[in-house]
């Protein structure tokens, strides 16, 4: 069986939102699976000496802009959370909980923490928000909010920032497929054409 591909994102990214929402049928008709990994975009910063999109003089109004756009074109709401950019830790840590205990709907509550906070201007940050989440889709609300904050867990979402510097993965959305990298959402249709034809 193809490998699959890896999606590397931030919950607070914009543009991991709009891949969020299709990745997991981008990828089924290719004939590939996705392994979802959020990391913490902020550790790649400390790397590369860069600053998140939103913070950026310019970038920032650019990508505000060029969201709002994407989001009429695809018809889909936007309209993040009013301190975006927020941390995204617990959100994080949630979906490491729940990709090991209810792995057949990790890649669900993935969507639908990026609806909330960026559809529904939801502030993840709040643990209760994450378990009604999760309630949604059958996962009983208390043993995620006791999963999440476990030093298991914690280590599982810090290795997986470790992971993603190791492998050069320094933007969000972030895509490997056998072995080759794609920055952005917007690689998505080069990253297509790069498996129907092998590579170039």
């Amino acid at each position: 069986m193809a490998a699959p591909i890896e999606f590397w994102f931030d919950f607070s990214s914009g543009y991991a939102y709009f891949a969020a929402l299709e990745i997991d049928d981008f990828a089924a008709r290719l004939g590939r699976q996705v392994t979802w990994r959020p990391f913490m975009l902020g550790a790649a910063f400390k790397v590369t000496g860069a600053s998140g999109l939103s913070r950026t003089p310019m970038k920032g109004d650019y990508a505000r802009h060029d969201w709002q756009r994407i989001a009429r074109y695809r018809n889909v709401p936007f309209r993040p959370h009013p301190d975006h950019p927020i941390v995204q830790i617990p959100a994080t840590r949630a979906y490491y909980w729940i990709e090991r205990h209810q792995p057949n709907v990790a890649h669900e509550f993935g969507r639908a923490a990026f609806r909330a906070y960026f559809g529904e201007g939801r502030d993840l940050r709040e643990p209760d928000i994450l378990a009604d989440l999760a309630g949604s889709l059958a996962i009983p609300k208390q043993e995620l909010l006791d999963g999440m904050i476990t030093a298991e867990i914690k280590e599982e979402a810090k290795a997986a920032s470790d992971e993603a510097l190791a492998k050069n993965v320094f933007g969000s959305p972030f895509l490997i497929v056998d072995g080759e990298p794609f920055w952005g959402w917007d690689r998505l249709p080069m990253l297509e054409e790069w498996l129907k034809r092998g590579g170039w």
